[in-house]
C-alpha cells in the first residue's frame, strides 16, 4: 500500500483495499500510506485513500500527520481533502504548532488563507513560543509573499501583540528586520 502510495497508483491501491489490505498500516516511521501519498504531494493516490476512508490525522513517529505535512508544505489539494474529511484544526505537530504556524513560515500564501477559512486558531503559541504572526515575520524574507501573509493574519484578527518568549513583539521583530511595509501593517493594525 506504501509503494502504491508512493508512486501514485491508484489502481493498486484499490486493488489492494480490495483485498482487504489495512489502510491505516503503518511502515517503520510509523507513517500510514496516505502520510506517504502526502510527502510526495501524490494528489490522486491521497484522494484515492481519503475517499476511502484513510485517517487524515494519524500521525508518524514525529509527529506528522496528513493534515499537519500538507498544510506545513503547502500541498493545497492534498490539504483541502483532509478538511474536508475530518482533519483536527487544534491537532499539533512535533514542535506544538498547528498547520498554520510553518505554512506561515514558508509562505505558502494560500494555504494560509485555507487554514485561517477552516477556522485554525490564527493566535496558537508553538513551544518555541511564536505564533503564526511571529514565524511570517521571524523566519522569512520580508518579501511580498510574507507581506501578503501578515495581511491575512491581521485581517483574520490575530493578535498583533503577542510577543515571543523572550518579550518581543512581531511590531519589534519587523523593525529589527527592517521590514518596512510589515511595520507598517502591523502599526496600522495597532500593534505595540
Amino acid at each position: 500500500m506504501h509503494n502504491a502510495a508512493a508512486l501514485d497508483d491508484v489502481a493498486a491501491i484499490r486493488r489492494l483495499l480490495a483485498g482487504g489490505a489495512n489502510i491505516d498500516a503503518r511502515d517503520e516511521s510509523g507513517a500510514t500510506a496516505l502520510l506517504v501519498a502526502t510527502h510526495g504531494n501524490k494528489v490522486n493516490a491521497a484522494r484515492a485513500l481519503i475517499e476511502a476512508g484513510a485517517n487524515v490525522n494519524a500521525k508518524d513517529d514525529i509527529q506528522d500527520s496528513p493534515y499537519l505535512y500538507s498544510g506545513a508544505r503547502g500541498h493545497l489539494e492534498i490539504l483541502k481533502l483532509t478538511l474536508a474529511h475530518g482533519a483536527d484544526l487544534a491537532s499539533v505537530n512535533r514542535y506544538g504548532g498547528t498547520a498554520l504556524i510553518p505554512a506561515s513560515e514558508r509562505g505558502h500564501v494560500e494555504t494560509v488563507d485555507t487554514l485561517i477559512k477552516a477556522g485554525v486558531n490564527v493566535d496558537h503559541v508553538n513551544r518555541l513560543g511564536w505564533t503564526a504572526l511571529l514565524e511570517a515575520i521571524i523566519l522569512s524574507d520580508g518579501g511580498p509573499r510574507h507581506l501578503r501573509l501578515v495581511e491575512l493574519l491581521i485581517n483574520a484578527g490575530a493578535n498583533v501583540n503577542i510577543a515571543d518568549h523572550e518579550g518581543v513583539t512581531p511590531l519589534q521583530h519587523a523593525r529589527g528586520r527592517s521590514y518596512d511595509k510589515i511595520a507598517a501593517l502591523l502599526e496600522k493594525a495597532g500593534a505595540k
